[in-house]
């Protein structure tokens, strides 16, 4: 309990540093966000009034702490950018696209990941080990983004199987808007499946040489009983700490993705109010992204000392 106590203390401590962090980042970028909303044409009065009714005369100091109440409950300021709709009706509007994309982007890592280090590692020094192993390390070093772009080339250019830029809402169709985040999912999970790939693999070898293995094959268990019952478990361990590292990363690469195929999630918002200056927007947006990822290590640490009593003998 001391463990989990001390944890969720260092998560909140790295959450408030992160938006203070994220809060000085925004300010110190030039160019003034009243002037970007309002045009050149507009008068000093009219940028007055507007900088006022943002709160944006008031102190840096005050700034901050007015809107780190809004952000903790829930009601953060108004957008400067769209001015007639809330930070928190555009987040509840683009978050299910981003959520659905992050969430086929790691069934995906799953399901490419798993079969394949189990395939891999019961095959070793086989020619399927030596091309799984180089196949990951050819895609671990191939970034999302330029995966996203090849996809759009070749499916869209050469098979003409999609129009670039086409997106079906999941309002209008269910079907249509997981074929739309298919392709953008993929691009988000080859390069994580393929490092997950390769940490599993070598954690399921380790396992496999381990004496309680050679103890269940000599009491006759099946190789598809031994992997279940004990190697995965153990196994498992290692996986789910970086399974947390790669959800984050999952995040971080599904705002470049969005604007290859034009879906309009949280990461397409992010960028168009950086561009726009719009500092209650684009703080609350990388808050909260930092808000997922520390909340996934945290949790992943967690699930960790849960599942391998190695970890709490040794803490």
């Amino acid at each position: 309990m001391d463990f989990f106590c001390r944890r969720l203390g260092i998560a909140l401590l790295t959450m408030l540093l992160a938006s203070l962090l994220t809060f000085c980042v925004f300010r110190s970028i030039p160019g003034d966000p009243v002037t970007m909303a309002l045009g050149v044409t507009a008068t000093e009065e009219q940028r007055d009034a507007l900088r006022a009714d943002l709160g944006l005369d008031r102190s840096l100091p005050v700034q901050y702490l007015s809107w780190l109440r809004g952000f903790l409950t829930g009601s953060p300021a108004r957008s400067i950018r769209f001015q007639s709709v809330s930070v928190a009706d555009l987040l509840l509007e683009r978050l299910p696209v981003t959520g659905a994309l992050a969430g086929l982007s790691l069934l995906l890592i799953i399901l490419i990941a798993v079969p394949l280090a189990l395939l891999s590692a019961l095959k070793e020094h086989s020619a399927m080990d030596r091309l799984v192993n180089a196949l990951s390390a050819v895609t671990i070093a191939v970034p999302g983004f330029f995966l996203g772009i090849l996809f759009v080339w070749v499916f869209a250019g050469f098979f003409r199987l999609f129009t670039p830029g086409s997106y079906v809402s999941y309002k209008e169709s269910a079907a249509g808007f997981l074929g739309c985040l298919f392709l953008p999912s993929l691009a988000v999970a080859l390069p994580n499946a393929a490092m997950a790939l390769q940490f599993l693999r070598s954690s399921i070898k380790a396992e496999m040489r381990s004496a309680y293995v050679r103890t269940a094959y000599g009491k006759g268990a099946s190789t598809g009983a031994v992997l279940c019952r004990h190697v995965l478990k153990n196994a498992a361990a290692p996986a789910v700490t970086l399974l947390g590292m790669i959800i984050g990363d999952i995040f971080s690469g599904s705002i470049v993705i969005e604007q290859v195929f034009s879906i309009p999630g949280l990461g397409r918002l992010l960028i168009a109010s950086v561009v726009s200056r719009d500092y209650p927007l684009a703080q609350t947006l990388a808050a909260y992204a930092a808000f997922i990822m520390v909340m996934a290590n945290t949790v992943s640490d967690m699930a960790v000392r849960l599942i391998d009593p190695r970890v709490r003998e040794r803490r």
